[in-house]
């Protein structure tokens, strides 16, 4: 026997061939379909442009001034953070649990995926994959590489792109990625959502039982959701803390102590209708889907930042002051009408309110007659009702009933500014987002503005070169030029033979502003409208000497601009509340830059200031002094119009501007008594409050003990020595339009 017969002919030796045979042909085949899968061959890999910029769905978020975040635009709620906002007990707990051998492999852990072979042999599941495996798939979603080799590819193109990852960024930049992409579930997706669902907190503020819970969660978001199932959340977040005591992230001791405590959450989904200015963020919400399509943007997907003129603390103020009035208004409402409906016989508002509910319109489409929809609002369902006393409550009530019943609330429009430049600081719009949707600040909500008017035509005349001790005679005008038009007086409490045009704004006297609009002459009308437009009023005015009484409709966002225009010094500027919106990468899309218009003199602006003042300290608004004891320059103007349905006052100080209008749903729902239903009653003490917190706070309001003078010599006399008497204090609820 030769010795190539010992070696080669032996049967032994022949399946040693064919196995080296099949062991490198396997190799080299699955090297060949390893360069297939990256070639493309079967389905697409993420191009290198989205390793290095991977697409991901991120909130739009929106902040205050002053840096607070007040709300998000979201498909999904996820809002990126950095590696440095990371808490080191989060990062501790994530490579514990999910990869150990995290900073030591290149994307896959062969040591990790070689033991699921031998864990399968003895019947039992392990997953290997590594952090950024998990983050391949959370960035290029396994629909991709849908084909018939499904399982195969796919967790081959998974190692593939997990490669390419490793190879483009840190292993900061993984896990910062990672934590930036996963679901936590309660609408929050990334990080930096679930720290601040779960625990109201930064990422960088979690400790270790905090992070544990979150990391926990990454294996089962429901399975493990703590609001949801618990106890399967306390298991999984000592089985997280055991994992960081097996690799020595803490000690034996600490495991002991930390594993003992319950979970212990401050738990709130983001939700539209609650936080800080929501009326706000809805108006913004709908003038910034617009810019976004302009733009070529998604308000929900891009991740823009916006930042608005809002100052989280005045914010605050005005909600409190909002809430704390109406609902006192809301008490005595209910006790003014007890035993009667304010709508008395017109039940056709009633109707009309049914006819435009969300209901009503979904029962019309689904093509039900108009008996079975009257059947459907009278039977009684179970219901969320919105009341001041007990907040949200559970009800059994009919559809027709709630309509009944919120006709009966008061409505509120309060807006607050910076004079100077236009930066809106405070914006509520009403006094429930979730059950009141409508917004009474924006410039589409127009109501009757009464006697808040008035300042307009009195600063045409001054601007004409009238002084405010000139006295006019307190009598009835009649304007031939339309049709011998001719008011009264509202009522007979100032019946002076004459009075100065002081104390014709001051106690807001019907005759005496009615006597300027008649010596403007014919063209008056429209002189008043134009300076109104010069002012920042875009609402539609007639020409007609009622203007003077404000009997047409304009917004708070109008009349508080309008108003503003006193303040600086005779300069409309252009209530604005964006100063700019960034992209996701941090770039400037858009900056906002108010329009100013000189609407009058510098000279005429401070006699207004000065006028209004006297309204504050012995007018129909005296009460901002005495009772409500707001500090420095400070001067207003109440508004209450026919039968009492709106309410009004604007306040103005020289770094602070602010109004609200006052009522209800239907004009036909109001008050029938002057104390309960003036300017001065439904509306000022609003402000009084705010101005009370406001004024108290030297970080978001400067105070100034006098409005400032022009520097030029005044042409008019100002200084009338007249006697104002400070009225009686029991009188001043009465002291009224």
């Amino acid at each position: 026997m030769n010795i190539k017969d010992l070696f080669f002919g032996h049967p032994f030796i022949g399946f040693i061939k064919w196995l080296w045979l099949l062991v490198f042909g396997g190799l080299l085949a699955f090297l060949i379909f390893i360069i297939m899968i990256a070639m493309g061959w079967f389905g697409e890999l993420p191009a290198l442009e989205e390793l290095e910029n991977p697409k991901t769905f991120l909130a739009s978020e929106v902040y205050s001034e002053d840096g607070v975040l007040l709300g998000k635009y979201f498909l999904q709620n996820r809002s990126n953070t950095s590696f440095d906002d990371l808490s080191p007990n989060l990062i501790n707990a994530l490579v514990a649990t999910e990869d150990i051998r995290f900073y030591n492999h290149s994307g896959i852990d062969f040591r990790g995926a070689s033991s699921i072979t031998l864990y399968a042999l003895i019947g039992k599941k392990r997953g290997a994959s590594t952090i950024t495996q998990q983050l391949a798939k959370n960035l290029f979603p396994r629909k991709r590489f849908d084909n018939i080799f499904y399982k195969a590819t796919t967790k081959l193109k998974e190692w593939i792109t997990a490669v390419r990852i490793e190879q483009r960024y840190t292993k900061e930049e993984i896990i910062t990625m990672y934590l930036n992409t996963v679901e936590f579930g309660g609408n929050a997706f990334g990080i930096r959502s679930a720290a601040k669902v779960f625990f109201g907190k930064a990422p960088l503020e979690l400790n270790e039982n905090e992070a544990a819970m979150l990391v926990g969660m990454l294996k089962g978001i429901t399975r493990f959701n703590p609001i949801r199932n618990p106890d399967n959340a306390l298991n999984r977040r000592n089985t997280v803390l055991n994992q960081m005591r097996k690799y020595s992230f803490i000690s034996d001791v600490m495991f002991d102590t930390l594993s003992e405590k319950p979970i212990e959450l401050s738990y709130h989904e983001d939700d539209h209708n609650e936080g800080p200015a929501p009326y706000f963020r809805e108006v913004l919400r709908l003038e910034l889907m617009e810019w976004a399509d302009e733009n070529g943007y998604n308000l929900y997907k891009d991740g823009l930042k916006i930042y608005t003129t809002i100052n989280s603390k005045l914010q605050q103020y005005a909600e409190q002051a909002v809430s704390r009035h109406i609902k006192e208004m809301q008490g005595k409402f209910y006790s003014h009408w007890k035993g009667r409906t304010p709508w008395g016989e017109l039940k056709e508002l009633i109707t009309a309110g049914m006819k435009r509910s969300d209901r009503y319109r979904a029962l019309k489409r689904e093509g039900r007659s108009e008996k079975q929809i009257e059947k459907a609002f009278n039977t009684p369902v179970k219901m969320k009702i919105f009341s001041w006393s007990r907040g949200e409550v559970d009800t059994v009530m009919s559809p027709l009933d709630s309509i009944k019943y919120y006709k009966y609330f008061m409505q509120c429009g309060f807006m607050s500014m910076d004079p100077r430049t236009g930066y809106v600081k405070a914006w509520v719009g009403g006094v429930n987002h979730k059950y009141f949707k409508y917004d009474h600040v924006n410039i589409n909500a127009k109501r009757q503005v009464g006697s808040t008017f008035k300042p307009i035509v009195y600063t045409l005349a001054i601007d004409n070169g009238w002084s405010p001790c000139f006295k006019a005679p307190n009598q009835p005008v009649v304007f031939e030029e339309f049709d011998n038009y001719s008011p009264k007086n509202s009522d007979d409490k100032y019946n002076d033979a004459e009075m100065t045009l002081y104390r014709g704004l001051q106690f807001s006297v019907n005759n005496i502003v009615m006597y300027l609009m008649k010596q403007l002459g014919p063209s008056g009308p429209q002189s008043v409208i134009n300076l109104a437009r010069k002012m920042g009023i875009k609402s539609n005015l007639e020409p007609y000497p009622a203007i003077a009484l404000g009997v047409f409709d304009i917004s708070v966002y109008e009349m508080v601009g309008a108003f503003s225009t006193y303040a600086n010094k005779g300069v409309w500027t252009e209530p604005v509340y964006i100063t700019r919106i960034l992209d996701k990468n941090g770039n400037v899309v858009k900056e906002v830059v108010p329009r100013s218009v000189e609407a009058m003199s510098e000279q005429t602006a401070y006699i207004m200031e000065k006028m209004l003042e006297r309204v504050t300290a012995h007018g129909t608004a005296a009460k901002i002094k005495y009772m409500y004891q707001v500090p420095g320059a400070v001067g207003g103007k109440t508004g209450t119009t026919q039968n009492y349905s709106d309410g009004w006052f604007i306040g103005i100080t020289p770094t602070l501007v602010s109004g609200c209008w006052t009522g209800f749903e239907d004009r036909a729902i109001h008050f029938r008594s002057m104390n309960l239903g003036s300017g001065s009653a439904m509306a000022m003490p609003i402000y009084g409050y705010y101005m009370q917190n406001t004024t108290k706070d030297s970080s978001v309001f400067e105070l100034v003990n006098e409005f400032e003078a022009p520097k030029q010599p005044l042409s008019v006399e100002i200084n009338c020595n007249e006697y104002d008497q400070q009225p009686d204090q029991k009188k001043l609820e009465l002291i009224e339009e």
